[in-house]
């Protein structure tokens, strides 16, 4: 693998010395590459999604420890937030991975397309759930996605064919089993990938559930969709920024609180919080890996390829991240709430990565 390593390296810096072509005055406008200039000991640049940002800052540190390389600079933006700043063009002085909590959507490719990122790596590196937690002490939700839906939803059906705002206040007002306590979810904004899995997977599932909407995604899926991933804007649900360790620290404050975060945030704060059994299966890392959780999603790694000739140890990294040690049943990252892939997708996902193998333009 080293002999690889080596030969790949080799390639590419054959490519970054040849031509006398100062990329960097090239003017994007035109549609031709665009190449932000740097010194040559710029560190590795990782942007990205909140809740893959335990997992390569985590890698960052350890390949800063055992390699000749500085440790790579790793900052968390949201998954919406990393692909701006990745498809901002080509250089040192730009991102060369972000972290996702969802697939590239066509759009964010075609921006990367637009500023000449044209050469992109997507890597699988594990799975997440999305846990519905409180602070411990407080009552445990035991809930469906139907009634997560009722809780969130901006409008329900009125029972006449039409529409109303949700007039429901407090969980015993979905459902006479759940506890008497208010409505007040914090969760992330729309920019974030955890937003995105969790209207995708919990509400639309929870929608499709009344016969209305059921009805409605036969009829007409683009206002099914609309309905069912519109959450409520009365003050039940609160935007609490990018970062999930800012609503652990409001559920630890507020018994009523309910936060919407990723499993590894739930994993490192098991003394304080609890999550909600949804579907009557608890969020735990078997549950998740064996798909018995229903909100569960896969994470990914994108890489920049066009950096790579231009990026010291961007292979180097790539290596770390996908390698036994780091992402399999007993590696470093399993302890920051990583749930792993299958042997056999893992094998397969470090032999894509490791030849950056790029895609194609994802479908709508």
């Amino acid at each position: 693998m080293r002999t690889l390593l080596l030969a790949l390296t080799a390639g590419f810096l054959a490519v970054s010395c040849a031509p006398e072509t100062d990329l960097s005055e090239i003017d994007a406008s035109s549609g031709e590459l665009q190449v932000f200039a740097a010194s040559p000991d710029e560190k590795i640049k990782i942007v990205g999604s909140s809740t893959v940002y335990p997992f390569t800052s985590t890698v960052a540190e350890q390949f800063g420890a055992i390699t000749q390389y500085p440790t790579p600079i790793v900052e968390s933006t949201g998954t919406g937030g990393g692909f701006q700043a990745f498809c901002q063009g080509i250089g040192p002085g730009t991102a060369s991975f972000t972290g996702a909590s969802r697939p590239i959507k066509p759009s964010e490719f075609e921006l990367c397309r637009k500023n000449g990122v044209t050469e992109v790596a997507e890597i699988e590196i594990g799975f997440d759930g999305i846990v519905l937690a409180n602070a411990k002490g407080s009552p445990l939700l035991d809930i469906s996605e139907e009634e997560i839906y009722r809780a969130l939803a901006e409008q329900l059906p009125d029972g006449n064919g039409g529409w109303m705002k949700n007039p429901n206040e407090t969980w015993n007002d979905v459902a006479s089993h759940l506890p008497d306590m208010p409505i007040l979810v914090s969760g992330p904004p729309p920019t974030s990938g955890t937003r995105d899995a969790f209207v995708e997977l919990a509400l639309e599932d929870g929608a499709a559930a009344l016969p209305e909407l059921a009805a409605l995604k036969e009829s007409d899926p683009d206002l099914f969709e609309s309905r069912a991933h519109t959450i409520r804007t009365d003050g039940a649900w609160i935007d609490s920024g990018e970062n999930d360790s800012a609503i652990v620290q409001t559920l630890t404050r507020n018994p009523d609180s309910i936060g919407v975060l990723g499993y590894s945030f739930l994993e490192e704060n098991l003394d304080r919080l609890q999550g909600a059994i949804v579907n009557g299966v608890p969020p735990e890392f078997d549950r998740i890996a064996s798909g018995e959780y229903d909100i569960a999603r896969s994470m990914f790694v994108y890489v920049k390829k066009q950096n790579v000739p231009l990026v010291p140890g961007m292979l180097d990294f790539i290596s770390e991240q996908t390698q036994e040690d780091a992402w399999g049943p007993t590696g470093y990252l399993i302890d920051k709430g990583l749930i792993p892939l299958s042997e056999a997708a893992r094998e397969s996902e470090r032999e894509k990565a490791l030849a950056l193998e790029t895609m194609e333009r994802p479908e709508s």
